[in-house]
Formats: C-alpha cells, structure tokens, sequence
C-alpha cells in the first residue's frame, strides 16, 4: 500500500479517520446500501487507501500548512549571541546612550548643587568634569549607534513566519482541521463518487 509523501504514523491516522467519516456520509451510505453483504463498502475503502497518494494531493497546500504550523509550534528565537535574550529589552544602541546621559545628568546635578552650596569645591569641580565627559560620550553614542537601530531591529510585519512568535496548540488544531476539510471535500468525497460504480458492479 503506497503512503502519502511526508505524512508519518499519525497524519495516516487522519487520512483513515477522514475516509472512515466519507464512508459515513448519507450519500455515500445511501449508494451503498445497495449492496448488503457490505462487499461493495470494503472494496472501496480499500481502494481509497490504495490511492491515498491521489486523495491526498487535492488538499497538498492545507496540509502543507498543518505541518509547517505544527513544526514550529512552541519554538522561541535564540538569544543572540553575548546579549539578552530576544525580545527582553532595548538594543544596546539605545541603552548605551541613555545610560550615559542619565550618568552625566546626575553627576552634573551633584556637581553644580555643591558649587552651589559653596562646599567641597575641588571635589565638585570633579564631578562636574566627569558629568561633561559622560555627556560628551552620550552624544557620541547617540551619533553612531541610533542612525544603525533601524537594521538592528527588524520589521517584524515583514519578517518570516517563524520569526512572528511561537505558534499556538490552537494554531495547529485550526490548521489540522483545516486540512481534514479539504481532504474530505476536495479528496475523498470526490474520488468516492467516481468509484462508487465500480465498487457496487464487481
């Protein structure tokens, strides 16, 4: 008996189940009915398993689909390499720049409230230098990195599927019913009513 390409134990098990489910239609039932010794019924279940390669290519693209969704369901991107892990901040190009300002900001407030004050005026003095080198190295991170943050993160409208986020259980089990209805429209249902002649004459 030739298998479906690619289907594994259990999508033959679905091909069964959405045979045994044509075989139970009224229409088909209704034609066979005809012949009680159920001969008629058993040699056209088997011949719709011996042509399950036929069957199954009228519904190739839905089930195409059921399994690339069940491939990825649960699967998560990677951290990139020596950063955090995807999705769990802001890119090195912004953080780095606002850190520096939010350093350069508080060491500049302390430094100009102890001149201020009038105390301690060599130290402020010193902290008010390591607040403009800070805010000095804000700007400059700001100039390289920010003009590069648009090719660091990426158009997630434009990215590949797998790239949108894991796919849900309910995500596979809509696909899978999917594709259980176009192989029972388009497959089986079909090819029934062009054996059914044959199956009630031999």
């Amino acid at each position: 008996m030739s298998g479906v390409p690619g289907l594994g134990p259990g999508d033959r098990a679905d091909f069964e189940q959405v045979l045994r489910a044509a075989l139970e239609t009224a229409e088909i039932r209704s034609a066979l009915s005809a012949d009680p010794t159920g001969r008629a019924a058993a040699r056209l279940r088997a011949w719709a398993l011996a042509a399950d390669t036929e069957i199954a290519a009228a519904a190739h693209d839905e089930y195409r689909a059921y399994t690339a969704a069940r491939a990825t369901a649960g699967r998560r991107p990677p951290p990139a390499a020596g950063g955090p892990p995807a999705g769990s901040g802001l890119p090195p190009a912004v953080l780095l720049p606002l850190i520096s300002a939010a350093s350069a900001a508080v060491l500049l407030l302390i430094g100009y409230g102890l001149l201020v004050t009038g105390t301690a005026d060599r130290f402020a003095g010193s902290v008010r230098s390591a607040g403009w080198v800070l805010a000095v190295a804000a700007v400059a991170a700001a100039a390289v990195g920010l003009p590069a943050l648009p090719r660091a993160v990426p158009d997630r409208a434009g990215a590949p599927d797998g790239a949108r986020g894991p796919v849900s259980a309910a995500d596979v089990a809509r696909a899978r019913r999917r594709w259980h209805r176009a192989l029972l429209e388009r497959g089986v249902l079909p090819y029934l009513r062009r054996r059914l002649p044959d199956s009630l004459a031999s």
